[in-house]
């Protein structure tokens, strides 16, 4: 079957993977459109390295329909199983599993040797994989002579020799230093841009996700937290796991002022007394409404600002250089609440400040 205009190209439909009678994964259904990456956040154990692999085909799932350029891979429904040599996808492991006793140029061309393509085929498409990696000159060297990095880039060109329809990346970057990490990352992200290729990415690191995909599915005990942008997952979380799981939050309950709220506009009564005003972004308040702030977001200063809302007198408790940021706890209204900022403000511990925000970065979290 074609995949026709704005159909996606991977997906996922009501997968469930039990091992015995426990439910590693699932019920989960999210797509991937043509040319977009897509990549599964979520801590160790949640599940998103076993739905990578029942996607490649490496582990058979309990329920639920996968289907990868409108072929259907897998239907518990009608008995479909696809061998994962005929998926015409490719993945790109964390441990490379590159040969060490072959040259880089055997390593490439070892999956096309194994599909019977010809020699004049082989040179060809293993020589472009190379230059795609910048690798072309370590043709002849052994694999075991490379770098941690040049070894990451060899399994990549390995993944691209033989034109897959969809790449896989199972933490591809975690064996490296940080960065190395850093660097790949842009290169893996352009490479993809290049290609044009539609690719399910799986990493544990907030950065990693927020730098390479268009979009994120941020999972929890094998199941979808939220699945959107990096900007959606990061400014606007659904629930209080993402929130925290993706990036650093306060998170701050309350009660609901109904007589402050108003367009949108939700107030909170905290339990100190303070007033916080936020967005509901389309949520409706539950019994015990929660506020998701960002430690980003809160701004320090000596001097009150002229905002007519969320600002308060705070005291500093306690402040920790961490390189590019200062990280500083306040005691607001009889809690802590933790501030990241990029400079320092040359306040002490016991300063008194002024703690503000803006209403839009405050965000209502779903009931749970």
């Amino acid at each position: 079957m074609d995949v026709q205009i704005g159909d996606p190209y991977i997906e996922v439909e009501n997968l469930e993977i039990h091992y015995g009678p426990v439910a590693a994964v699932g019920p989960v259904s999210f797509t991937v459109m043509p040319g977009q990456q897509v990549t599964l956040l979520g801590p160790s154990g949640c599940g998103k390295t076993t739905t990578l692999r029942a996607i490649a085909g490496l582990e058979k799932p309990s329920a639920g329909v996968i289907r990868i350029g409108g072929d259907t891979m897998y239907s518990s429904r009608s008995r479909i199983n696809v061998r994962a040599d005929k998926r015409g996808l490719s993945m790109v492991f964390q441990s490379y599993a590159i040969w060490p006793h072959m040259t880089v140029f055997e390593n490439v061309a070892y999956g096309l040797r194994v599909r019977r393509k010809s020699r004049a085929e082989i040179e060809e498409k293993t020589r472009a994989a190379l230059d795609l990696v910048q690798m072309g000159a370590y043709a002849y060297r052994h694999a075991s002579q490379l770098s941690g990095g040049q070894q990451q880039r060899v399994a990549l060109a390995r993944a691209c020799a033989f034109s897959p329809s969809v790449l896989l990346f199972d933490e591809p970057l975690s064996n490296l230093d940080a960065k190395l990490r850093g660097d790949m990352r842009i290169e893996l992200r352009e490479l993809q841009h290049r290609l044009g290729v539609t690719s399910v990415y799986v990493t544990h690191d907030l950065e990693e996700a927020l730098a390479m995909s268009d979009q994120i599915v941020v999972m929890r005990g094998g199941h979808i937290e939220q699945n959107g942008t990096p900007d959606e997952i990061y400014n606007y979380p659904r629930t209080e796991f993402v929130a925290d799981f993706v990036g650093s939050a306060n998170l701050i309950r309350g009660k609901l002022r109904p007589d402050m709220s108003a367009l949108g506009v939700v107030a909170l009564e905290a339990d100190g007394g303070h007033i916080i005003h936020g967005v509901s972004h389309g949520r409706t308040p539950g019994l015990n409404p929660v506020m998701s702030v960002r430690t980003v977001h809160l701004r320090l200063s000596t001097e009150r600002p002229l905002a007519p809302v969320n600002v308060w007198p705070v005291v500093v408790r306690r402040s920790v250089f961490l390189g590019d940021i200062t990280q500083v706890h306040v005691e607001w209204g009889g809690r802590e609440l933790v501030i990241r900022q990029t400079v320092p403000d040359g306040l002490a511990e016991g300063d008194g400040a002024w703690l503000s925000i803006a209403t839009g970065h405050c965000v209502l979290l779903e009931a749970e």
